[in-house]
């Protein structure tokens, strides 16, 4: 079996769901050319909550996790099936971290609003796992190392959030806006470390600076990267499927592992 890759997918606005545009045509474009998996084990910015969990349901549900959003968007379903046996794997292979067996959790947009597009089918089986909110970013990033042997089970690792994410400075109006110069200089450092597999600033972001802190002024939206680059092995190429810029502050950049 071939070994699967990694990607990190900027997922932006939820309406990318419902939208056809430069983004989700590359989405799809990705579900063509990455080798069918066997299931998805997601890592989405929008489970960001206490303690380590995989979801362990059969059919995990369509979760709505915003609002203000047309109607249109809230009918949207994401029927894929979950997998108990990959929930099972996943929590062998980060012991003896504690991961919690959670059948309540479901796909969130950060999971099925990119995944319509990649498998409009949804009928590849998604686990996510949660993101522990109380640790740093070392710890995630540590921890994705234990997944990599996935990665040779038809495993397809999705990290989905954005690189930068800061909506306190997000052009809501329809008209494209040009991205915000902080926003720029830090996605065009982080495609230079990203290509020379330097991760360990990326790993350490909250260290390079104010551009790096405007972009990621939480963490949620950027830890999803780390479990990504996680994954790479000795030599193994980075590319960068999607870019582009949302709102002039939201980084819709997609990095790719092997």
């Amino acid at each position: 079996m071939a070994t699967m890759p990694a990607v990190f997918l900027g997922h932006g606005n939820p309406m990318n769901a419902i939208q056809r545009n430069g983004w989700t045509d590359a989405w799809a474009a990705l579900g063509k050319t990455v080798p069918r998996p066997a299931a998805i084990l997601c890592i989405s910015a929008h489970w960001y909550l206490p303690g380590v969990a995989v979801t362990a349901n059969e059919r995990p549900r369509t979760i709505h996790d915003f609002g203000g959003f047309p109607r249109e968007l809230f009918e949207v379903q994401y029927p894929a099936p979950g997998s108990r046996p990959l929930a099972t794997r996943v929590r062998e292979l980060l012991a003896p971290q504690d991961v919690a067996m959670d059948e309540h959790w479901g796909l969130d947009h950060g999971t099925w609003s990119v995944l319509v597009h990649v498998y409009p089918g949804a009928d590849v089986p998604v686990v996510q796992l949660r993101i522990d909110e109380t640790r740093p970013a070392s710890f995630h990033y540590e921890i994705s190392k234990r997944l990599s042997p996935l990665r040779d089970e038809g495993i397809l690792i999705m990290g989905s959030g954005n690189l930068v994410h800061n909506l306190h400075t997000y052009a809501w109006g329809r008209h494209p806006v040009e991205p915000y110069d902080w926003a720029v200089r830090f996605e065009t450092r982080a495609k230079e470390l990203l290509s020379a597999g330097s991760f360990a600033p990326l790993v350490a972001y909250e260290t390079l600076g104010r551009d790096a802190l405007l972009s990621a002024p939480t963490p949620e939206h950027y830890l999803p990267l780390l479990y990504v680059l996680g994954q790479r092995r000795k030599d193994e190429p980075v590319s960068f499927p999607v870019e582009g810029f949302d709102g002039g502050s939201v980084s819709m950049l997609s990095v790719r592992i092997g």
